[in-house]
């Protein structure tokens, strides 16, 4: 009973300490910047709104970025989750397995060919780029058995092979230019609009995982133990895909493909919470939120006072941790 009261006082401090980080990560987001805006006015902005020119930049720019910033890591860092449960492989991420590349290649793709689609089209084209680089992992992996090298290997093929097309295509085309920015991976200049897109997406993603841990819990233990267990281990697949297409989809569709936060922060939250998916779905989107308003601030200072994809920094942070975990070659831990 004491060991239990000291996991539970463990994983609430954990919750608290992570609430506090984001809404400190929130309001740097909304101070930090090439206008100098204090702490003060930021606070004064939440209570008596007036239309100065600093409560102006709080309230249409930084304001809503900060907002997409926290979606954007949350979606990504459950879909990790996801696919890590899923595949059993600890590797296992939206960009690693070739997830966001789709998602960035249907888009440029429409933006070359089709410029004048809406916001909503470009979001399910998203989804469908999602899903045909998930397909062809599964399909390319699956052949002669499923391991967890070659589902690895797969991924990264497809995900190499879309973003060489993707990038051929910016080349080539001149009106496709505009997207490089957005091809690393940037919040910067998101409002409302992007938000309110997003929103949707998220919340349900986000609520339905959460929901649906429990089974990703048990799948985890075994194919054979779950379905002993009574669990659909195919349904759950199936459901726990279309969720990562959802939420690393609609991530792509409005911030580019960010990259490695689904491999990082699945794995910080199993260090502090355990093995339990119940608690790691929640917790990676609390972290990844977290994770990816610090890198936007942390961005802000590259080239300040211009400013950089956030996608450099989680590269800067993500790439070393990618190549740890491939040296240890370890399995996720429950």
């Amino acid at each position: 009973m004491e060991i239990l009261g000291k996991n539970k006082m463990k994983v609430y401090g954990t919750a608290v300490t992570g609430v506090v980080l984001l809404m400190l990560g929130v309001l740097s987001s909304i101070t930090v910047g090439a206008a100098d805006i204090d702490v003060s006015m930021v606070m004064k902005s939440f209570f008596a709104m007036d239309s100065s020119k600093e409560q102006t930049i709080i309230r249409t720019i930084r304001l809503p970025r900060a907002l997409v910033g926290a979606l954007v890591g949350a979606n990504l860092a459950v879909a990790g989750a996801l696919m890590q449960a899923i595949t059993r492989n600890s590797l296992a991420s939206p960009q690693v397995f070739g997830v966001n590349a789709g998602a960035s290649f249907f888009i440029v793709s429409a933006f070359v060919f089709f410029p004048t689609l809406s916001s909503v089209s470009l979001v399910c084209l998203a989804f469908a780029g999602s899903a045909v680089a998930g397909l062809l992992v599964y399909s390319f992996a699956s052949g002669g058995g499923m391991t967890q090298v070659k589902l690895a290997l797969a991924g990264m093929a497809v995900h190499f092979f879309l973003s060489s097309l993707t990038q051929g295509m910016i080349i080539f085309n001149e009106q496709a230019k505009d997207v490089l920015y957005w091809l690393v991976g940037s919040i910067n200049g998101k409002t409302w609009t992007h938000v309110n897109l997003i929103l949707p997406w998220s919340l349900s993603g986000l609520l339905i995982a959460a929901v649906f841990s429990r089974s990703v819990s048990i799948l985890v233990l075994g194919e054979n133990m779950a379905q002993g267990l009574g669990q659909k281990v195919q349904r759950i697949r199936i459901l726990a895909g279309i969720l990562v297409i959802i939420l690393a989809g609609s991530s792509v569709a409005v911030a580019g493909p960010v990259g490695f936060v689904g491999l990082i922060v699945p794995h910080i939250a199993r260090k502090l919470v355990g093995g339990d998916y119940r608690r790691i779905i929640p917790f990676s989107a609390l972290f990844g939120a977290v994770l990816l308003v610090y890198a936007d601030v942390l961005a802000r200072f590259i080239a300040y006072p211009f400013e950089s994809p956030v996608g450099i920094v989680t590269a800067i942070i993500g790439a070393p941790f990618f190549l740890y975990l491939a040296r240890r070659g370890r399995n996720i831990k429950q």
